[in-house]
């Protein structure tokens, strides 16, 4: 039986929203490994907090070291890591938060289920575009050379698909644009839709 209810607390998202100056909203960043979606995600946060908006970054670095830590990369578990994010998100979203997500979010479905939680109004689909080949190149990490070896399994681009956005809210190239110029794309657009 399940005995939990909602809370209402004293201080609600208008109030938040009102103190900083702008609405809470999600940038959902998704894109392949090495698209540039951290980089841009953290930008984009440096950006807004030296103008006094209040945002986060949640990047799946940062949470898979913590709260996602017994999850994998098996279909099942990217679901559920994506799950809890888009629930972590919705709840900085109502405290009047800009969060910036950066997930591969290889999925549809998984986009679409994010979306849901954390409400069609509060929710901006990234892409962050770039191909497979500059993704390669880039591979800070080297995580494509692992995959192409075999060494890393279930891995988006190679041994598993990345389903493309089909009209994103905004979508930001990084073959063609510096990151600096991704940043200020991004920003600009995310401007028009907050103040």
């Amino acid at each position: 039986m399940n005995n939990l209810i909602h809370q209402a607390y004293q201080i609600d998202r208008s109030s938040y929203e009102k103190r900083n100056g702008h609405r809470g909203i999600a940038l959902w960043l998704t894109g392949l490994s090495g698209s540039g979606k951290s980089t841009l995600a953290n930008g984009l946060h440096q950006k807004l907090f030296e103008i006094g908006m209040h945002s986060i970054v949640l990047d799946g670095d940062n949470t898979r070291l913590g709260i996602n830590k017994d999850l994998d990369f098996t279909n099942k578990d990217r679901i559920e890591n994506l799950r809890r994010v888009a629930e972590i998100t919705k709840l900085f979203v109502e405290t009047g938060h800009i969060v910036i997500t950066a997930f591969i979010s290889p999925f549809k479905e998984n986009r679409i289920q994010a979306k849901k939680i954390i409400s069609e109004n509060d929710f901006l689909e990234v892409y962050i575009d770039s191909t497979l080949e500059t993704c390669e190149h880039r591979d800070v990490k080297g995580l494509y050379k692992k995959a192409r070896l075999g060494e890393v399994k279930n891995f988006t681009g190679i041994s598993s698909p990345y389903e493309k956005p089909d009209s994103a809210d905004i979508h930001i190239n990084t073959n063609k644009s510096s990151i600096p110029e991704s940043v200020e794309l991004l920003f600009k657009q995310l401007n028009s839709k907050i103040v």
